[in-house]
């Protein structure tokens, strides 16, 4: 049912509930008349009565008062009347005739109270109304009832019955109640006639304004209102049009002005203002995300904002994270949540990562087997490849047991790649800032760390060594007698023999351990969790190594020794700088007693110099 119908209906039905109200009101009027009409009537010929029996009794003609009464009845309203005499009437005078008695329990009841009763009874043929009025002494009344009669005042002498016929009242009512109905049914009809043809033009603009926002809920703004409605309602339908050839116009350079800021929608909606909706909420996430990672101070932490996004936003929680260098080929884990389900040797050679060599996303429900660098048994899995720049790459793999939770995943994919888009420019000056750093923290002829990167780190390296309970072994080196190399074939002869002991120590330590050019011709070796053997093997490898080392000045060949002085920390000291000092300490032990030599640390070695770490 439409509105338009509905709205009838509603009249209608208020319309008859009026109708049916006025009828019910009117006959219960007509009713209610009829009665009291009736009571009135017998009210008065009840005091005929009253009267006349006392003319009687008077003139001493009671004898009489039978036709006296069927003369009352005669009367063609009155249909039935009789009188029942009270006990002090019967104990004085008798019973009376036999028609003067109580007839039944409406006589009795009146005779008992002295209060008027009146009875209505209908049938679908008649309808008659019963009163019975009590007739009471009195002295006050012109001829009074105490001289005939040994009573009180007050005392009920008997009862007026009478039967009274109302069906003509009855019927009369009924016949005006059926006109009234055909009156109302004939005002109801004209007035939804009238209504009708008001309210139509406002339906046919309100069902044009349905279909016009029904086809702007899906973007189409093309629709244009019509309407035979005059004044107000003319307006409302030209301030839409207008309204909507705005919408129609702007709407569609909102949306293409939006999707230059994401890289594509992961919405499947057909609603663009809802997509637009979510395409500014996610914006403004990016924005807040980009904000906040523009004031963090390295790119470790860059990547953990993002772990966490992944984690909270997209509730994606088994999953692992690589950051590639793509100029040697290698990986390094970012944040693996459980285990790597990925092959070992991708870390040493990422050309074996089919999303890294594609460069494309893969997705394991496209083909049996997709990648064969990754072992996930029956879980499914997403990995997904970001270049950040010609250095360095990303790459997310995703493994999710749930089918429900992957589809959700693998719509997300592309929500997660704006993140990555808005973090790439921050990466990529992290990285770069942590390159001139690292150059401003290295030395420029050997590549080794320098002096000034360990005043900056050595303290952080301390604390973090003592929390996590991890030792270090700290080897102090120079070279012998290099004053004379630089005196007598030259600085550059120096500088290939500094080179030459700094290639030595590079490869005889440990990715985990750290060198560092202390000055001039003098390194400092921090070794990662070493024990003294083993540290003593190391310089003793890094000694022998450089000592085979030959230089050719000019058709001269010439070798070098160095000195080693070694210390342990903490076991030594409770400082990295005092394990330095200490290594120095044994150092100039080495070169006192002939140097060419690796010797360890004695805490007799260190007489007479004080402490001040």
């Amino acid at each position: 049912m439409n509105t338009k119908n509905k709205f009838l209906l509603m009249v209608t039905l208020m319309l008859a509930a009026l109708a049916t109200a006025t009828i019910v009101n009117v006959g219960l009027n007509f009713r209610e008349f009829a009665i009291n009409a009736a009571v009135a009537k017998a009210k008065l010929t009840a005091n005929i009565v009253k009267d006349g029996l006392t003319a009687h009794m008077v003139n001493h003609i009671m004898d009489k008062r039978k036709y006296f009464l069927n003369t009352i009845t005669q009367n063609n309203e009155v249909k039935n009347l009789w009188i029942a005499r009270g006990q002090n009437v019967i104990e004085q005078y008798g019973k009376g005739f036999s028609y003067e008695n109580a007839r039944d329990e409406i006589d009795r009841e009146v005779l008992g109270s002295g209060k008027m009763v009146k009875k209505v009874t209908e049938t679908p043929d008649t309808a008659e109304l019963r009163i019975t009025i009590p007739y009471i002494a009195q002295s006050t009344a012109q001829v009074s009832c105490l001289e005939c009669h040994s009573v009180n005042d007050g005392a009920i002498l008997g009862a007026i019955s009478m039967e009274f016929d109302i069906n003509s009242v009855r019927n009369a009512s009924t016949l005006t109640i059926a006109k009234i109905f055909g009156i109302n049914v004939i005002f109801i009809f004209i007035a939804l006639l009238v209504l009708n043809h008001y309210i139509k033009p406002y339906m046919e603009l309100f069902s044009n304004l349905r279909d016009g926002i029904k086809k702007a809920h899906s973007g189409d703004f093309s629709h244009r209102f019509e309407t035979r409605v005059s004044g107000e309602g003319k307006d409302v339908a030209e301030q839409i049009n207008t309204l909507f050839h705005k919408m129609q116009e702007t709407f569609g350079e909102i949306k293409h002005s939006l999707s230059t800021f994401v890289t594509k929608s992961n919405l499947a909606c057909s609603d663009p203002l809802f997509e637009a909706k979510i395409i500014i909420k996610e914006l403004a996430d990016i924005y807040k995300f980009k904000k906040t990672i523009e004031l963090d101070d390295t790119k470790e932490l860059v990547y953990e904002r993002i772990t966490t996004v992944l984690q909270t936003k997209y509730d994606i929680h088994n999953f692992s994270f690589y950051e590639i260098d793509r100029i040697n080929k290698t990986r390094e884990a970012i944040y693996i949540s459980h285990k790597s389900y990925c092959n070992t040797n991708v870390d040493k050679n990422v050309n074996l990562c089919r999303a890294y060599r594609t460069d494309t996303d893969i997705i394991s429900t496209d083909f049996p087997d997709l990648c064969t660098s990754c072992h996930h048994n029956e879980s499914r899995y997403i990995c997904i490849p970001f270049d950040i720049s010609d250095e360095v790459s990303l790459t997310l793999n995703v493994v999710v047991d749930n089918a429900s939770n992957f589809e959700d995943i693998a719509m997300s994919v592309s929500s997660i790649k704006n993140y990555i888009e808005a973090a790439k420019p921050v990466i990529e000056s992290k990285i770069l800032t942590d390159k001139l750093r690292d150059t401003t923290l290295r030395d420029g002829m050997t590549g080794l760390y320098n002096r000034r990167f360990l005043e900056q780190f050595i303290d952080k390296l301390a604390k973090q060594a003592l929390r996590n309970d991890t030792k270090y072994s700290v080897l102090m080196l120079d070279i012998d007698y290099f004053k004379m190399v630089n005196d007598t074939y030259g600085h550059d002869m120096g500088d290939v023999v500094i080179k030459a002991l700094s290639e030595v120590i590079r490869t005889s330590i440990r990715e985990a351990d750290l060198a560092v050019r202390y000055g001039g011709e003098e390194f400092v070796i921090l070794l990662h969790n070493a024990t003294p053997e083993g540290s003593l093997s190391v310089a003793q490898k890094i000694h022998d190594e450089f000592n085979k080392r030959k230089f050719n000045v000019n058709g001269e060949v010439i070798q070098k020794t160095i000195s080693i002085g070694i210390s342990q920390f903490p076991d030594d000291a409770n400082s990295i700088w005092k394990a330095i000092k200490y290594a120095d300490t044994a150092l100039y032990y080495a070169k006192e007693h002939g140097r060419d030599q690796v010797i360890e640390f004695k805490q007799e070695m260190f007489e007479g110099e004080g402490d001040n770490f």
